[in-house]
């Protein structure tokens, strides 16, 4: 049987390579990871703007390399993705620096230093492969000339290195000006907050990343220790795996947060956008906002209004990349199907709360999940093959007085209640909610408290006069049904007697 060497012709293959999929940010994000497996405590990203001369620069005071690590760190797939890995190592495939490189910059240039070592310098230029003799992959000594300047800050260090993009191609494109430079720094500075918050923002920490001068403050996710959370649960070890650690999370409703929290939380993509699973290796944030393909029916759960309010975090070490599918970019990742069924459990449990705390806007009393009896409610949801319709309990308290004291109206308020029940605006209320990301205003929200006083009494009246409750019983009911539970101070006011005269006397 022959056998024939073929290896790829460099020029086609680096060009390939720039079509992987980075974005600028997620580009940066990966060089990141390089210097903080180099042990950098300070790493600074600088973009400079000077049209089609703009270029980026990555300074690091990590430990360095010599010539001979150099030259192994440029070149492709220096190391086996199967190789197993130090515990706090960020890479994998041994293709990060280059590619994403590659994926905005013609020109890629790393100098280092080792404490005490001299500085070396590698570069490669797309531009000139297949025009030197004697080499396919041609990886320049050195700066490109009219370059040396922008190394300076190496040689002022006792260690660390230096990564330079030049001609980027991929980012200042035709058209592209200062306020578009300016905008992609904010965009950087988000995705960077994001994915390396939890190395920012940990006890002890000395990392510091700082972007055009300006130091990076971490995004949390989670909110975590918001006294307003409807849901902070303990970490959850997942069986048949190893190191594979939960936590799950639901953020308190947008009225239960200041206007700059709210804008805070939301994130980089909205809120819809980040709810889901977060799944971090090493602390490093991989994957953000997605259900891991996980649903109900054959059907993957959608990021949807009901249920943008719950956020997963989920942790894997570094040895599990294989059975996770973690892929070059660091941006997809797959459950392994034997942990499919635990996640599943624990983001539906996640998910019904977080619709539970949507729909109440934050306002859960925890009595009302206690098992303490409460009013029914209004409305009543019915769910058959036909189709999910809305009805008016007849069985409710008030409304069973007042048909039973309704004599000949009472097939007139029949009337009216089927023909509210068939007329309630549905798509109306789904576009607003979808339009103005916020649920419509119910639960006597912004109402006078004389108003809610009125229907309060009106509930109290039917529970003691109708039900035979006493009123002590019937204050109790109230003050743990839905919405009057937000109402204490009220319900606590409610007397028969005067107070019925009162009402009368003003035409309730």
């Amino acid at each position: 049987m022959g056998v024939r060497n073929a290896p790829p012709h460099a020029g086609p293959m680096l060009e390939s390579l720039r079509g992987l999929g980075y974005a600028t940010p997620t580009a940066i994000a990966d060089l990141i990871d390089n210097s903080i497996a180099a042990h950098a405590k300070q790493i600074d990203i600088q973009f400079e703007w000077a049209s089609d001369k703009s270029w980026v620069r990555i300074v690091d005071d990590g430990i360095g390399m010599d010539d001979c690590k150099l030259e192994s760190g440029m070149r492709l797939g220096t190391r086996d993705p199967r190789t197993e890995r130090a515990d706090g190592d960020l890479g994998r495939f041994g293709l990060g620096l280059k590619t994403a490189s590659f994926s905005q910059a013609r020109r890629l240039t790393v100098a280092s230093k080792e404490i005490g070592g001299e500085v070396v310098c590698l570069r490669w230029d797309l531009d000139l492969i297949g025009k030197e003799s004697g080499t396919d992959w041609p990886l320049f000594e050195g700066p490109a000339p009219g370059s040396e300047h922008l190394l300076a800050p190496l040689y002022e260090m006792e260690h660390g290195t230096v990564v330079l993009w030049e001609i980027l191609d991929r980012i200042v494109t035709e058209g592209f000006v200062v306020s578009d430079m300016i905008e992609l720094l904010d965009s950087v500075e988000a995705h960077l907050a994001m994915t390396f918050h939890r190395l920012l923002e940990q006890q002890n920490t000395d990392l510091c990343l700082l972007l055009n001068g300006r130091a990076v403050k971490p995004w949390d996710p989670f909110l975590i220790s918001h006294p307003a959370k409807a849901l902070e649960s303990s970490e959850y070890r997942l069986v048949n795996t190893t190191g594979v650690v939960v936590q799950c999370h639901v953020l308190p409703h947008r009225d239960m947060l200041k206007p700059v929290e709210q804008e805070k939380a939301a994130g980089p993509g909205g809120w819809t956008q980040q709810e889901g699973f977060y799944i971090y290796r090493n602390k490093r944030l991989l994957l953000s906002g997605s259900w891991l393909g996980l649903g109900d029916g054959g059907k993957p759960w959608p990021r949807d209004e009901a249920h943008r309010l719950a956020r997963i975090r989920l942790d894997i070490p570094n040895s599990a990349d294989l059975d996770w599918k973690i892929n070059v970019l660091k941006s997809t990742a797959n459950p392994p199907v034997r942990l499919r069924t635990q996640l599943h459990r624990l983001a539906t449990e996640t998910r019904a709360t977080a619709r539970s705390v949507f729909a109440h806007r934050g306002h859960i009393s925890p009595a009302l999940h206690k098992g303490a009896k409460a009013l029914a409610d209004v409305w009543q949801v019915r769910r058959s093959a036909q189709g999910t319709s809305y009805r008016i309990a007849r069985d409710h308290d008030l409304l069973a007085s007042v048909l039973s004291r309704a004599g000949p109206l009472k097939q007139d308020i029949h009337a009216v209640l089927r023909l509210i029940e068939e007329t309630v605006p549905v798509q109306r209320i789904w576009l607003d909610t979808a339009e103005d990301k916020e649920t419509p205003r119910t639960g006597f929200v912004s109402t006078p408290e004389k108003e809610v006083l009125e229907t309060l009494y009106a509930m109290f009246e039917a529970l003691v006069q109708y039900r035979g409750l006493s009123q002590d019983e019937a204050r109790e009911r109230l003050s743990r049904t839905s919405p009057f539970h937000q109402y204490p101070a009220l319900v606590s006011t409610l007397e028969l007697g005067e107070t019925n005269d009162e009402f009368k006397s003003e035409g309730f």
